[in-house]
């Protein structure tokens, strides 16, 4: 583990880098222009194909994190997600989804699936047989999460990347929550990851991009759909992104390090009835996390003894975390997901006392300590 980790962190600054730089540089520049000079030999440069030389530099950065062949970057999360499922489903297609996912993922499948003639059965994670009873012939694509949102649940990833296989399906995984460095869902398989780079891959709160890594074929279509719909990332957006990815092995292993030390003061507390953390020995799918993941990610989920009254009391005592819903920035976050309503495909969803917790890069101690004088201790 010790030399997957140097390599990650070496990779992180220097993946994807040209060397030397350009006119001398350590930093790639923005190349902020919309107009360039036709090269016959060569790609035209334009910011709405995402072939701008500070969009295509970004390309280089992603896809060497992720161990993929190509990357795309796009002006969101959804951006992200809708892009790949577009490249994958025509109309008349099938597509199975695999657990309690995303909200807005799931709104998109609600809202939007039936009026571009895609059919879609929801299945559960863990559990194969599952996946059998409803695939069919029509059945193209398989969407899953590596770390699921916001209930905290780790599926059987190596049988989903098995079964698309074996049924010549592409399959499609959310890497938002564990990140390139805690898995890299390409290596057992998964045909296109996603990203909502707005979260831990910029993991400074101030941009909004999303990330598709895959096969250069495979990218080649996801861009194709981008183009069509102008959901490229920007080029200062693509200098952020890319500036924010230096740290990410950084960052991310202080964030696992101080989710583990909060889920555990949590699990141990009497106030707290439940904790949802891959790293405890007692989350039902630990023994999957620990098999296939360096580190457990930094998000986990808890409801304390009392209900919803005692969740938004806990809420607004503690000090340290912003009462904000997204995740994987240098600051801790929490909210109670409930409060965005009920989930779009009627799965189900969070209760009134369940708590998202997303650890920032504070000291572990002074975010426990926050934790205790919240709960009175």
């Amino acid at each position: 583990m010790s030399d997957r980790r140097t390599r990650f962190e070496t990779l992180a600054v220097h993946g994807g880098e040209p060397r030397p730089g350009r006119g001398g540089s350590v930093v790639f520049p923005i190349y902020q222009g919309t107009v360039f000079e036709a090269d016959t030999g060569g790609e035209m440069p334009y910011i709405r194909l995402g072939t701008n030389p500070s969009q295509r530099h970004l390309h280089g950065r992603l896809a060497a994190l992720e161990g993929a062949e190509a990357a795309v970057a796009t002006a969101s999360g959804m951006a992200a997600i809708t892009a790949a499922l577009h490249s994958a489903l025509g109309a008349g297609d099938h597509l199975i989804a695999a657990g309690a996912f995303y909200g807005g993922t799931q709104q998109f499948l609600a809202e939007h699936a039936e009026r571009l003639g895609w059919t879609f059965d929801l299945v559960d994670p863990g559990d194969a047989e599952s996946w059998r009873k409803v695939v069919r012939p029509d059945t193209k694509a398989f969407l899953t999460e590596t770390i699921t949102n916001p209930d905290i649940r780790v599926g059987d990833l190596a049988g989903a990347a098995g079964f698309a296989r074996e049924h010549g399906l592409t399959s499609i995984i959310d890497n938002t929550l564990a990140t390139p460095v805690v898995f890299q869902p390409h290596t057992i398989g998964f045909d296109l990851v996603c990203h909502s780079a707005t979260k831990a891959l910029n993991g400074h709160s101030d941009l909004s991009a999303g990330a598709v890594t895959g096969s250069r074929a495979r990218i080649e279509r996801v861009a194709s759909v981008l183009n069509a719909y102008g959901a490229a990332l920007d080029p200062h957006g693509a200098f952020l992104l890319s500036r924010g990815l230096k740290t990410l092995a950084l960052r991310v292993r202080q964030q696992n390090a101080n989710a583990m030390a909060v889920a555990e003061y949590l699990a141990a507390h009497e106030r707290i009835a439940q904790v949802s953390y891959p790293g405890l020995a007692s989350h039902p799918d630990h023994d999957r996390a620990a098999a296939w993941f360096d580190g457990y990610g930094s998000v986990l989920s808890f409801r304390p003894v009392g209900g919803a009254e005692a969740a938004e009391v806990l809420v607004k005592s503690l000090r340290l975390p912003y009462a904000a819903s997204s995740l994987g920035g240098v600051e801790s976050l929490v909210t109670r997901p409930a409060a965005g309503g009920h989930p779009p495909l009627g799965l189900p969803g969070p209760s009134g006392a369940d708590i998202r917790f997303s650890a920032g890069i504070e000291g572990a101690a002074d975010l426990v300590a926050d934790f205790a004088q919240a709960l009175g201790d």
